[in-house]
């Protein structure tokens, strides 16, 4: 199971960052992405980092932005984002790729076990 966690309101430049914390299994041996879906929209990848050799992908609206992290002594998935805009909010996703890397990492259905969703709020 993954356990998503760290959403919040924020003004907009403002600092979050998210956990993805999993339980039952090991999280280096999968590549882990996140998604979010904004209100009235579909979901959208934002991030993924892969299992076997930790290369990093984003999409292009957070580029310079967010980062995501993995530590594998907690088994725990980061994605700390920076100079939050508005557009950044929405129900945040974590969840595990069918691949140990991140080929097709932004396509929805590639991904098996998914978290619960935390809500991160950028408004003034």
């Amino acid at each position: 199971q993954l356990q998503a966690s760290g959403g919040g309101l924020v003004q907009p430049g403002g600092s979050l960052r998210l956990s993805c914390a999993a339980s039952g299994f090991a999280l280096g041996y999968y590549a882990i992405g996140w998604f979010r879906q904004a209100p009235g929209k579909g979901r959208e990848g934002v991030s993924c980092i892969s299992g076997n050799d930790g290369i990093r992908y984003y999409v292009d609206s957070v580029k310079g932005r967010f980062t995501i992290s993995g530590n594998n002594a907690k088994n725990t998935v980061y994605l700390q984002m920076n100079s939050l805009k508005p557009e950044d909010t929405a129900v945040y996703y974590c969840a595990t790729s069918r691949y140990r890397d991140c080929q097709r990492w932004n396509i929805e259905y590639e991904y098996r076990n998914w978290g619960q969703g935390t809500l991160v709020t950028v408004s003034s």
